[in-house]
Formats: C-alpha cells, structure tokens, sequence
C-alpha cells in the first residue's frame, strides 16, 4: 500500500456518512435511494461519497434494471485491514532517516543557514557535501560570490572556505573556485583545514 492509497483510505474512512455508508452495507446490498432516506442524506451526497468508496475498492456495484445495488466488498475491506496492521507495511512507508539528515536538521535553523560549524570532523563532513551543492560543477567562481554564496549559509565564509578546499571538494587558483568531482574529496577522516 503505497502512501497516497493510505492517506486516501484514512481520509475516505474520516467522514462520518461514509462510516455509516459502510456500515449500512455490511449488513446487505443497498440503493442510493435507500441509503439517502436511511442517512437523512440527499441522494447527490450518497452518490458522492459512493464514488469515494468505489474508488478505494470498497464498493461494489450491480445493476438490475433501472436500479444499482451497492454492497460493501468485504474481501477488499479484510484485505486493507490486513495491509493497515502489518508493521512492516506501515513501517515502509516512512523512509528511514539517515544520519546525515540528522545531522543537517540538527545544525540547520529553519531558514536553511547552518547554526554553527561542527566540532566532530565527521558532522562537519557532513554540512560540507551540504554546502558544497550550493555550486555546480562545470563552473568557476570568483572569491567574492564563494564568499556570498557561503554567508547565506553561515556567516564565516573564510572558515568555510577553507573547510572546503582541505576537504578537496573545491579548488581555487589566483582568487578563482571551482567545484570538485566526487572523486576527489578527501575522507572525513582525513581532512585538516588549509593553512592560510
């Protein structure tokens, strides 16, 4: 169960008529009209919050003549019941967070900008692939846009600078920056901050 077929399900099943809908069903096979004068509901709305329940796979319908019997589809009900309770179904749906992603919510205040640069060279490996998708690749940059790009993230762009060329994630030749292959970058247990 995908999480749209889930949400769809709980969103389906808040809406009270339509609880009673099922209900109503469970019991027997039904018309619109006997559902509406049962739900003091207008037929429109029954046949509204039929096709909600159509649509999830819950109802079925069978005509006869002029009229269209609806009846609860109970094997596809035991079904979702089966998928709602599986740990492991429901556990798949919330991707599992990373570390990294930890790290990155941890040191991000809401507005994106880093809280403070990291002590422990691994989080600080971190935040440093982070920042370093703020530039492209095939592209050079001046000193004075690194340094832009990099204060609207944290304001010491020097540091980060720095950070970022030990890290061999970026280099620089006569005040111009580039972005490195992944390829390049060191370990994060390697890097020391290029003197200055």
């Amino acid at each position: 169960m995908s999480e749209a077929e889930l949400l769809a399900f709980f969103k389906a099943m808040a809406n009270e008529s339509r609880l009673r809908i099922v209900g109503l069903l469970a019991q027997r096979e039904r018309t619109v009209q006997e559902l509406a004068e049962t739900l003091s509901l207008k037929e429109p709305t029954v046949s509204h919050h039929l096709a909600v329940l159509k649509d999830l796979g819950l109802v079925t319908v069978r005509p006869d003549g002029v009229m269209r019997w609806h009846a609860l589809d109970a094997q596809a009900l035991a079904t979702m019941n089966r998928r709602l309770v599986s740990p492991e179904e429901v556990a798949a749906l919330v991707p599992e967070e990373s570390w990294e992603s930890r790290v990155l919510a941890g040191f991000l205040d809401a507005e994106g900008r880093l809280k403070v640069v990291p002590a422990s060279r691994r989080k600080r490996w971190v935040i440093l692939q982070w920042l370093v998708e703020q530039f492209d690749e095939d592209r050079r940059y001046p000193e004075a846009e690194v340094n832009a790009t990099l204060q609207r993230r944290h304001w010491d762009s020097a540091t980060l600078r720095r950070e970022l060329i030990g890290a061999a994630m970026m280099a620089r030749e006569g005040g111009v920056y580039w972005r490195l292959p992944r390829s390049a970058w060191r370990s994060y247990a390697d890097t020391r901050p290029e003197p200055s």
